[in-house]
């Protein structure tokens, strides 16, 4: 432990020397955060809606009142026939049609279940479900409103919508906990990658070789300061994601720290095996984004559901820690898991981390040799 202390004790100084390296490892992630999740939405709006009311009643106007009225849908045609509703749609015109059949309001007068048809434009699955979701939460709404209150029964819009932990529909907290990920994955591989090769092309990774440190002792004493200034940055952006986007903390803090703590081991790990294979700062950064963006981005689950994807790559993404990382993160802050229901993920990303140094200290004991 004395050597790796001395280490990295010598790798922190060189860090606090360099200012702007330490500034972009602090602040560009709370940035990140700032941007992306200000700019990436999927709260669906302005969904152009066609109406055909073939009852024309004052039930089936409050019907068509509450959709407009919502804020997620606009009204840009009445029809009178299937065929006007299909042109539409096949013209983009509009992406959903409500159509109210003759007789609604004698239904509602009599007891009698009341039907309502939605046809949602389906080219867009994501769209799509989040129409169907919103339509279906209005109907229930103006259901129970239509409801005659001096009867005891169901309302006339048999619709019961059912959301759990985000009963909003709020795509934040489904895409700020990737952020998280995302922005936690690239510069913490991103720093360590970069950092190997620069002792490289300084030339002061030979007088390390020549030095009476193992190749063990080199890697903690290397990845511990990067480790430290990981998980505050880890922390600062939890932070602002609470006070900004309203996160909410629905778990345990221990169990917080503990998957982010094996999440960003396994990253800075990612980023020494990188520096064992690039010879400059450029290719490193490049091999670097390549191997910690792209997958992150696309195969961790946290744009595109994981299930939808095709076999070969619903295998792949097995490989990729950020998706045992947001099923962690997601289960903790949004679901308040315990950590018993969370082994499965925290020993994947257990195992990842425990590889990725395993490989890394494989590649710099060759190097040394």
């Amino acid at each position: 432990m004395r050597k790796a202390l001395a280490v990295y004790r010598k790798e922190l100084r060189q860090i606090l020397r360099d200012r702007r390296t330490l500034l972009i490892l602090v602040f560009i992630p709370a940035f990140f955060l700032l941007l992306y999740g200000y700019a990436l939405n999927f709260d669906i709006r302005h969904v152009a809606l066609a109406v055909e009311d073939r009852d024309g009643t004052p039930d089936s106007r409050a019907v068509v009142s509450a959709f407009v009225n919502s804020g997620y849908f606009d009204l840009v045609a009445t029809v009178h026939s299937p065929a006007e509703a299909e042109r539409l749609i096949d013209l983009n015109r509009a992406r959903a049609v409500l159509v109210i059949p003759e007789g609604f309001s004698r239904d509602i007068a009599s007891r009698r279940l009341g039907a309502v048809q939605v046809i949602i434009d389906g080219d867009n699955a994501n769209t799509a479900t989040t129409v169907m979701g919103y339509a279906t939460s209005i109907l229930a709404t103006v259901g129970a409103e239509l409801a005659p209150s001096s009867v005891r029964r169901p309302p006339p819009l048999a619709v019961e919508p059912r959301i759990w932990y985000n009963p909003e529909l709020r795509s934040t907290l489904f895409l700020v906990p990737g952020l998280i990920a995302y922005i936690g994955m690239i510069t913490a591989v991103t720093s360590t990658a970069l950092s190997v090769v620069r002792e490289k092309e300084s030339g002061t990774m030979e007088q390390v070789r020549m030095a009476p440190i193992d190749t063990f002792s080199f890697i903690i004493g290397k990845t511990l300061p990067y480790f430290l200034i990981s998980l505050a940055s880890s922390g600062l952006i939890i932070a602002a994601s609470m006070l900004l986007f309203d996160l909410p903390m629905r778990g345990n803090w221990a169990a917080l720290l503990l998957a982010t703590s094996l999440y960003i081991v396994g990253a800075l790990a990612t980023g020494l095996l990188i520096s064992t294979v690039a010879e400059s700062q450029q290719v490193a950064f490049q091999m670097a984004l390549l191997i910690s963006l792209l997958p992150t981005m696309m195969l961790s689950g946290f744009i595109f559901p994981i299930s939808s994807m095709p076999a070969a790559l619903q295998v792949i993404t097995h490989l990729v820690p950020a998706r045992y990382f947001l099923v962690a993160l997601r289960g903790i802050v949004l679901k308040g898991s315990e950590l018993g229901h969370l082994v499965a993920p925290l020993a994947a990303l257990t195992a990842y981390a425990a590889l990725m140094l395993g490989l890394a200290s494989l590649r710099l004991a060759r190097e040394r040799a």
